[in-house]
């Protein structure tokens, strides 16, 4: 009947007979001639006889028996298409024992095995590929690919909710922020295949109570080696790919860009609209309408960063290492440009106020600004004062700063650093803008004040500086 157990067939291969008629007797004594039915074979012609003719169901051979051939007997044996085990047991090699399949076991891994219970005889009905194992692996591998597919949803609109970004606010953040979004799903996909695949094996596949076998000896998988290695070679190519994709339109030009000179110092911005004559301490910007920042710095590097435009740019000293940064505002509100270079003792406080605003209200703001150019030098100068960050450095009520105080500075006797005095006249001041380093004042150190205002005012802006400062009292 199908089902039904019968016995197990085994075959003992040795010349060794305390070897045969030994496991013989042990055989016996476990299954008392209830479950197996064993016979010996003392030589490769009697057992490769003995395969075809009785067709055992187990065959045990001695490894360390000369008299029978391994190799000649395992390729008689790979030709059969019965089902049948084989273990080659060596007493000499620690008691190890092989598989036919080549897989290594413990003695006590052995005895294990051979200690499970008979499955009964297979049925006429061909035999499935999947193997019970296989099934339940296959059983284990969709629960923890369905736990893996919900915990990197769960992940996914945890990092994307939270607001881990501020706002969106110009056409580069909406062309960043996909690529942080790919950023924060792959983050999520490898941190839930780690942990989930880490917690269900723990949880699984622990050690029962009472359990004393070890576990499986594996050698290694060529297959999923080469898969583990071709799939994060092409993630990572991927994302270089929609890298580049991004940076290349976060560069695109437009040919109706709105030019602004940005230069930084420390610690302060001043932006030039150069095309309408306008300097101001505040960015305005229109809105969707592309700017194109152009940035220097007249002291030291800073970086020119809205977190709510999402780029962010080097300002360099030097008028041959100006650097261009395009922006499209899309959204109208206050934001804060700072720098993102540590630059110096005040950089924390190194902001500017972004203002972006409508067509309309850019085009009014611009006519104020246009129609109020100052007739004044002395007012002309403050203004210059406060856009190049003069008065960040020299005081005007007499406190003692990064320099000299310009209040009654004009007209006085200044002692210098060799000691040797000079009057603060015209000629005086004019050399102090354009070559700080060559007259310094006794008690403020040199290489301070930058030396390349020469090419940042032209020569009617420092007349209006000299101006300036002569009217401090």
């Amino acid at each position: 009947m199908t089902g039904e157990r019968k016995p197990r067939r085994v075959l003992i291969a040795s010349a060794n007979p305390l070897f045969g008629k030994g496991l013989m007797k042990l055989y016996g004594e476990r299954w008392q001639q209830q479950a197996i039915q064993s016979r010996l074979a003392s030589s490769m012609e009697e057992t490769l006889a003995t395969l075809d003719s009785w067709q055992p169901d187990l065959v045990i051979v001695d490894y360390d028996d000369r008299a029978i051939h391994r190799e000649e007997f395992l390729s008689h044996f790979i030709t059969g298409s019965r089902p049948m085990q084989v273990i080659l047991v060596s007493l000499q090699e620690s008691g190890a024992v092989v598989v036919y399949d080549r897989r290594t076991l413990t003695p006590a891994q052995a005895n294990d095995w051979l200690n499970l219970p008979w499955q009964p005889e297979p049925s006429s009905n061909p035999p499935s590929r999947r193997t019970p194992k296989m099934k339940g692996n296959t059983r284990h591998l969709l629960i923890a690919g369905l736990l893996v597919i919900v915990s990197t949803a769960v992940l996914y609109f945890l990092l994307t909710s939270i607001g881990l970004l501020p706002e969106e606010a110009s056409q580069q953040a909406a062309t960043i922020d996909r690529l942080f979004n790919a950023h924060f799903f792959m983050i999520s996909l490898l941190f839930s295949m780690i942990v989930v695949f880490l917690v269900y094996s723990i949880v699984v596949f622990r050690s029962k109570p009472g359990e004393k076998t070890e576990g499986a000896y594996i050698k290694g998988n060529n297959r999923l080696e080469i898969l583990w290695t071709i799939i994060p070679l092409g993630t990572v190519i991927a994302f270089s790919f929609f890298g580049a994709r991004n940076l290349a339109e976060t560069r695109k030009a437009e040919p109706q860009a709105l030019n602004i000179r940005v230069v930084a110092f420390q610690w302060g911005w001043s932006f030039e609209y150069s095309d309408f004559g306008v300097t101001s301490r505040e960015l305005y910007l229109p809105v969707d309408r592309q700017a194109l920042l152009s940035l220097t710095s007249r002291d030291v590097i800073h970086s020119f960063w809205v977190p709510e435009f999402r780029v962010k740019q080097d300002a360099l000293p030097g008028e041959n290492l100006v650097k261009q940064l395009r922006v499209t505002p899309t959204r109208i509100g206050n934001y804060t440009v700072m720098c993102a270079e540590l630059c110096g003792g005040a950089h924390a406080y190194m902001n500017a106020p972004v203002k972006v605003v409508s067509k309309a209200d850019f085009d009014q703001w611009l006519g104020t600004q246009v129609s109020a150019v100052i007739t004044d030098p002395v007012e002309r100068g403050k203004k210059w004062a406060e856009n190049t960050g003069c008065i960040s450095c020299h005081s005007l009520d007499g406190k003692k700063l990064v320099g000299p105080t310009w209040k009654g500075l004009y007209g006085e006797t200044v002692t210098l650093a060799d000691g040797t005095t000079v009057v603060a006249d015209e000629a005086y001041l004019r050399t102090a803008i354009l070559d700080p380093n060559a007259q310094i004042t006794q008690g403020y150190p040199a290489n301070v004040m930058p030396s390349n205002y020469s090419s940042l005012l032209t020569d009617d802006q420092i007349n209006d500086l000299i101006e300036y400062i002569k009217s401090i009292h």
